[in-house]
C-alpha cells in the first residue's frame, strides 16, 4: 500500500524495521490510570522518550544513513536540528563510521548541543530558527558534498519514524486513538502511513504547540505554507513550514491537527513528573497536553507519544513552575490589611487555616491605590489546586480582606 501520490507505503515502514533490528529499542508501552480515568477509557503512552538518544528521532536518522552508497559515505552527511535529530544523525553516523556536521540554531538546549559533541558530531551554531540552520547546512552540503539528511521530509525518515506505528499496533491491538507530537511531521506521517494501511478506522491525531503551528493553515491552503513568526518553548516541534512529503501524507492519512498552549504542554510535563514518573521535554507531552486539554475528544483506547526526553535541567524548573502556576498550585494575592499591629499575623493566620503555604511576603506602604492606613501585603502561596486557591481567596474576603489577584 502507498501513500497517494507522493511518499511512502506499509513496506517501506516494514522494510525500515528490519534495518533498525539491533539498534533502535522497542520502546515500552505504559498504561495510564490517571489520565484513563480522566478520558473515560484506557490511555497508555508510548515512551520514546526512553529511546536511544531520548527521542524517535534516532530511528529515522540510521534508516536514511545507512541506505547511504559508499561514495556518499566518504563525502560525510551534514544535518540541521534542534538537538533531537542531530543526536540521532550522530549516533547513526558513529555506529556507521560517516563523518557528521550538525547545523543548530542559537539557544539550543545544551544537554542536546553535548550530547551531540558526545556521539562525535561537529557542532555549528546558525541563526534563530531551524530553517536558519537549514538553509546553513544546505550550503554546506553544496560546498563539500556532504549529503544533507533532512530532519523530516525524506522517505527513508519518514519509514524510520513509521516503526512507531507498527510498535503501538502490537503493543495495543485494540487501539482506537493515537496522539502524536507534530513539527515538521516526519513522526506524524510516519505513523499514520503504519497505522492506517493496517487498522484504517483508527483516528491518528496531530498536535503542535499553538505558537508554532503550521500544519492547520497550511491544510487549510491546500500546500505548505510558511509561518511568519513561531514562539514556543517546544524547540523539539518549533518547525516553520512542513515538509512537501510529510505535508502530502498527512493531508491524505491524518485525521486532524491540533494545537495546544504553553500552559497545557507546562501542566502536562508535570503531571506526567509527578503521576508517569515520566520526564520528557515540552514536545514530547504536547500529546498529553492535548487530552487534558479536551478529554471528551478522543476515542479509547488512546495511546499518546512521549516523542522526546531531553530537555535542560534550568528550563525543567521553569517549565515546572509555569505548570504550578498553570494548575493553580502557586497563587499570587494583593491584599490590602489595616497598618495595625498585629495586622500580617491575621492575614498569615486566616491564610494558615486553609491549608495554604506561605512562600513569600512582601509589604508596600506608599501607593496611590491606598489609604493612609492601609498596607498593601504581596503573597505568594502554594496550594493544592484551583478548588483549594478559590478557597484562599474566598475565605479572605469573606473576612472582608479587598483582594487583587
Amino acid at each position: 500500500m502507498s501513500a497517494p501520490g507522493e511518499g511512502i507505503g506499509i513496506e517501506e515502514v516494514r522494510a525500515a524495521r528490519e534495518v533498525l533490528r539491533g539498534v533502535a529499542i522497542e520502546t515500552p508501552m505504559e498504561e495510564s490510570r490517571w489520565l484513563s480515568a480522566l478520558v473515560g477509557g484506557p490511555v497508555s503512552l508510548k515512551c520514546e522518550n526512553l529511546q536511544r538518544t531520548g527521542s524517535f528521532k534516532a530511528r529515522g536518522a540510521y534508516v536514511r544513513i545507512s541506505r547511504l552508497s559508499p561514495d556518499e559515505r566518504a563525502r560525510g552527511v551534514v544535518a540541521a536540528s534542534a538537538g533531537n535529530h542531530a543526536q540521532g544523525v550522530a549516533l547513526a553516523a558513529q555506529q556507521l563510521g560517516i563523518r557528521a556536521t550538525v547545523f543548530m540554531p542559537e539557544g539550543a538546549p545544551i544537554p542536546k548541543e553535548k550530547a551531540t559533541r558526545g556521539y562525535g558530531a561537529e557542532v555549528v551554531f546558525e541563526g534563530r530558527y531551524l530553517e536558519d540552520a537549514l538553509v546553513a547546512a544546505r550550503r554546506f552540503a553544496t560546498e563539500t558534498g556532504a549529503v544533507l539528511i533532512h530532519p523530516f521530509d525524506h522517505e527513508d525518515v519518514m519509514a524510520g519514524q513509521g516503526t512507531v506505528g507498527l510498535e503501538i499496533l502490537e503493543q495495543v491491538p485494540d487501539v482506537e486513538t493515537v496522539v502524536v507530537p507534530t513539527g515538521g511531521g516526519g513522526l506524524l506521517a510516519g505513523i499514520a502511513i503504519a497505522v492506517k494501511a493496517l487498522r484504517p478506522e483508527v483516528s491518528v491525531i496531530g498536535v503542535q504547540a499553538k505558537g508554532a503551528a503550521a500544519y492547520p493553515g497550511s491544510l487549510q491552503q491546500g500546500a505548505p505554507v510558511p509561518l511568519t513568526s513561531m514562539k514556543t518553548m517546544a524547540d523539539g516541534i518549533a518547525v516553520g513550514m512542513p515538509g512537501e512529503l510529510t505535508f502530502a501524507a498527512v493531508r491524505d492519512f491524518v485525521d486532524d491537527v491540533v494545537t495546544v498552549t504553553e500552559e497545557e504542554m507546562s501542566r502536562a510535563l508535570l503531571a506526567l513528573m509527578e503521576r508517569a514518573k515520566m520526564v520528557v521535554e515540552p514536545a514530547g507531552a504536547a500529546a498529553v497536553a492535548a487530552l487534558l486539554a479536551d478529554p471528551g475528544a478522543y476515542r479509547t483506547p488512546a495511546v499518546a507519544v512521549l516523542s522526546g526526553g531531553n530537555i535542560d535541567p534550568i528550563l525543567l524548573g521553569k517549565v515546572i513552575q509555569h505548570g504550578m502556576a498553570a494548575a493553580g498550585r502557586y497563587l499570587n494575592l494583593h491584599v490590602n490589611i489595616p497598618d495595625v499591629p498585629g495586622g500580617l499575623a491575621r492575614l498569615l493566620s486566616e491564610v494558615g487555616e486553609t491549608g495554604a503555604n506561605v512562600l513569600e511576603v512582601a509589604h508596600e506602604r506608599i501607593s496611590p491605590s491606598l489609604h493612609l492606613d492601609e498596607v498593601d501585603v504581596h503573597l505568594q502561596l502554594e496550594t493544592r489546586g484551583l478548588p483549594h486557591a478559590e478557597l484562599v481567596t474566598g475565605r479572605l474576603r469573606a473576612r472582608g480582606y479587598r483582594v487583587l489577584e
